[in-house]
């Protein structure tokens, strides 16, 4: 495949400095350029190491007598479908083009800077079993192509052109503005170990509060703020209370105690012009509060991508993974909970650089050598090895919040034996690993590069990603019991 030559030019800023960070117990040093002047055209090679010539430093939490060890993965793709864009809806939500930098999606199907749980639980999805969920992540170029150059040996496709979504966009924006019926969440209230003979009954009745809920959401558009109490709180509660008490006494029968699930019963609006907030669990930053470092961004004039999905700074072929493996896993320390439909995560921090360190996880390394990963090098793989990258979530829930206001505090990172603080609940824990077939020249020249905000300068330290669970209720009980049980499930 002819690729026609590009060039990239990494821009740096004054206040970019020498830092060091400590990851897997080894300290390792990000370089930038202290005096504020760009860097030629072409590659950084000071960014790359030997994976071979690095010390093992990946340290596994001892898992103890109760540890959870069954998988439930998902099969979304490698996003063939060409969904790209440069938001981020849960760090900066609103912001058109605020990331500065092409992001590679896969799941929900409508995913942008204007994306709301109306608009995700409507869209299709790119997942075999129905996940509805958002993965996004940063795309990986090769800069500096040479004519005749095969980007990526075995990357048969080229850059996709950039797509036309504005439709897309001005629809999630007007579903982010009318009313909409808010329910709670009611998968993350069953116990650890529900009974395998209710699990029938008890998926069945998920199903049904589903469907009883979405009804419900239809008409709220068409009933006056005045009449939504008597037309639709009131018989929703009615017909999800008589559900879930069907719930409780599925778990009577089987001799277990019953969960309180009531309090799931009430639903609410959320209608700011009529002064209805919906639910208490932090969902309103969802809609307007920016990420740490990009606060700004809301105010700024951000560029669009060109039509070969170029930015200014993040130029190049973009690298189309070859494997994408979504897992969710267990805890070292003992059973799990479900997430809560529309749970918002953050991984790693794209303004690392300027942030600090403080969110920045070790991401890179390369297949085979998984006991070593880095977090400000990009790795140099021997030969039969690929590029990877692994993004291993946090998976402390605080029991209530489905976002917060630096979208990190409702859901954090376990401690270093895998135990979650007080106060806080161990939920499945979600594994994204991204696979590419660099060229090993390619490697070698420094010449791949992860997309980053154009003053970031294609750091790996800034190497993140992002999820929003919009399984149904019925898939994600699936998922909990999998975990639980030790088994190894794929859909």
């Amino acid at each position: 495949m002819a690729i026609h030559r590009r060039k990239s030019t990494i821009w740096l800023t004054a206040a970019a400095a020498a830092m060091a960070v400590v990851a897997g117990g080894a300290a390792v040093v990000a370089i930038s350029s202290s005096d504020g002047a760009a860097l030629a055209d072409g590659a950084d090679k000071s960014l790359f190491v030997d994976i071979t010539k690095v010390k093992p430093n990946v340290k596994k939490p001892k898992p103890e007598n109760d540890a959870t060890t069954g998988t439930f993965t998902v099969n979304c793709g490698r996003n063939e479908n060409g969904h790209f864009n440069p938001d981020n809806f849960i760090a900066q939500p609103g912001v058109r083009n605020g990331a500065q930098h092409l992001h590679d999606y896969v799941g929900n199907l409508s995913t942008n800077a204007d994306s709301n749980n109306k608009s995700l639980a409507a869209a299709g999805t790119t997942c075999r079993n129905g996940d509805k969920s958002a993965y996004f992540w940063p795309v990986v170029r090769i800069i500096d192509e040479e004519e005749g150059e095969e980007a990526g040996a075995g990357q048969e496709e080229q850059t996709p052109p950039k797509k036309d979504d504005k439709a897309q966009q001005d629809k999630d924006k007007a579903d982010k503005a009318a009313a909409r019926l808010e329910c709670p969440d009611v998968a993350s209230l069953l116990p650890e170990d529900v009974p395998d003979a209710a699990q029938p009954e008890i998926d069945k009745e998920l199903e049904n509060i589903e469907n009883v809920t979405a009804e419900a959401e239809k008409k709220v558009a068409t009933t006056k703020a005045q009449d939504r109490d008597n037309v639709i709180i009131g018989p929703t509660r009615e017909k999800r209370a008589a559900i879930l008490n069907r719930m409780m006494l599925a778990f009577s029968r089987q001799g277990k105690q019953a969960p309180d699930l009531n309090p799931a019963a009430a639903c609410a609006v959320k209608d700011a012009a009529a002064g209805q907030q919906g639910l208490d669990n932090g969902g309103e930053n969802s809609d307007a509060a920016q990420a740490e470092g990009t606060e700004n961004k809301k105010n700024q004039n951000n560029a669009e991508e060109n039509n070969e999905n170029e930015l200014e700074g993040n130029e190049g072929e973009i690298q189309r993974p070859a494997v994408v493996d979504l897992q969710f896993r267990g805890s070292p320390t003992g059973k799990v909970v479900a997430m809560p439909k529309f749970l918002r995560i953050l991984y790693g921090d794209a303004k690392a650089g300027q942030n600090g360190p403080k969110n920045a996880k070790a991401s890179w390394t390369c297949t085979g050598f998984e006991d070593k990963v880095l977090i400000d090098k990009y790795p140099i793989c021997p030969q039969g090895s690929n590029v990877k990258r692994i993004h291993d979530f946090p998976s402390c829930w605080d029991g209530k919040n489905i976002d917060s206001e630096k979208h990190r505090e409702h859901i954090v990172f376990p401690d270093a034996n895998g135990k979650c603080q007080n106060g806080f609940k161990a939920v499945p824990q979600l594994r994204i690993s991204l696979t590419y077939k660099i060229p090993l020249d390619v490697q070698k020249d420094g010449r791949y590069l992860v997309d980053s905000f154009p003053e970031e300068e294609h750091n790996p330290l800034t190497d993140h990603d992002d999820f929003a669970n919009v399984m149904s209720q019925k898939i994600m009980n699936r998922l909990v019991s999998c975990v639980n049980s030790g088994k190894k499930c794929r859909e």
